[in-house]
């Protein structure tokens, strides 16, 4: 790939979006939490707001892979319940369809029966044609046996998938707790961070703006207006393709949870591409660390996947020269940044 030449990306700047969270993560959270009440006479300092709310956002976003992970559970969960459940209707219908093919055999077996055979044999006027009847009569009686034994497989196997299907339930409800409790996680910290910036006066928090710019600039684009990413080839050309997609989304917002097509959250973004290649990859950054074959970063080439962080909880794709496209954290947007701007895990060969 060679020198890829972009305008400056609005937004690749760090807290100018975590600023600008006051108004967007309300918005697209419904967050509903109002700024705190600002404390003049003891004025927050600018680097220790900047330090928590990096630290706010961290948590935030490992929280968001929290919540990814609890709702693909949750999905999973009501399929598998949902199949148990016809399971069970499906056995319950054939259950009562036995039980009347039992019931009809016995009526007639009783029907038959009523006389003595040896009187029946006697009296009737065609012997040759009772005692035909007589053997389908005990026929009749191995059927009867045959349909006993079914039903009660039928009914063991029934009674089986009645209490998976409970269990499977209450799996579901524990599932839909941890999920709420991941969102809960997230609002609580996007909301810690609204309240350390809201205490901030206006000259500080544009101070904090422009430093950020700088900074987010520099990692990101190595330059004023271009990026250089190297001429290494992709991968594959499914991989040439997903990092086209990605790299399509630059710009776009981060809300956690998302699989695009118009925002996304890291994991979101990774899985967002790569199925425009054609490709289904797990959901969250976690598993995604286990969707290829592992390489050296030294071996990365565009489209590989990039896992951050011990608790990988952070994912970007690799597009040469160094530099990822990712979705970075809550209120920013999809963008280029340096690979060694975070910790790296692992490298990923989808």
């Amino acid at each position: 790939m060679s020198v890829h030449r972009r305008p400056p990306l609005p937004g690749v700047q760090r807290l100018a979006r975590v600023l600008a969270l006051t108004a967007a993560a309300a918005g697209v959270l419904q967050l509903g939490v109002g700024p705190a009440t600002a404390t003049p006479a003891d004025p927050p300092d600018r680097s220790e707001v900047k330090a928590q709310v990096d630290r706010l956002y961290e948590e935030t976003e490992q929280a968001s892979e929290k919540y990814n992970a609890a709702l693909e559970q949750q999905k999973r969960l009501q399929t598998e319940a949902g199949t148990l459940q016809g399971q069970v209707a499906a056995g319950q219908d054939e259950l009562n369809r036995l039980r009347a093919d039992l019931g009809a055999v016995a009526a007639a077996q009783y029907r038959s029966q009523g006389i003595d055979p040896t009187v029946r044999l006697m009296l009737d006027n065609d012997p040759a044609a009772y005692l035909s009847g007589a053997r389908s009569l005990g026929q009749a009686t191995d059927r009867q046996n045959d349909i006993l034994r079914d039903l009660r497989e039928r009914q063991r196997r029934l009674d089986q998938r009645r209490q998976e299907t409970t269990a499977k339930l209450a799996e579901l409800e524990q599932a839909r707790d941890r999920l709420a409790a991941a969102k809960e996680e997230v609002r609580s910290r996007l909301a810690q961070a609204q309240r350390l910036l809201g205490r901030l006066a206006p000259a500080d928090r544009a101070r904090l703006a422009d430093e950020d710019a700088r900074e987010a600039q520099a990692r990101a684009a190595r330059g004023a207006d271009r990026l250089d990413l190297g001429d290494q080839p992709p991968a594959s050309e499914r991989a040439a393709a997903a990092l086209a997609a990605a790299v399509s989304k630059i710009g776009s917002p981060y809300v956690y949870g998302s699989t695009g097509p118009g925002t996304f959250d890291c994991s979101g973004l990774m899985y967002w591409a790569w199925r425009q290649a054609g490709v289904t990859l797990p959901r969250t950054s976690q598993e995604q660390a286990s969707a290829g074959r592992r390489v050296s970063l030294a071996e990365a080439r565009p489209g590989d996947l990039v896992i951050f962080f011990k608790d990988r909880h952070h994912v970007g794709m690799y597009a040469g020269g160094g530099v990822v496209v990712h979705a970075p954290h809550p209120g920013a947007r999809v963008r280029y940044e340096s690979v060694s701007a975070m910790p790296v895990n692992s490298v990923v060969r989808v």
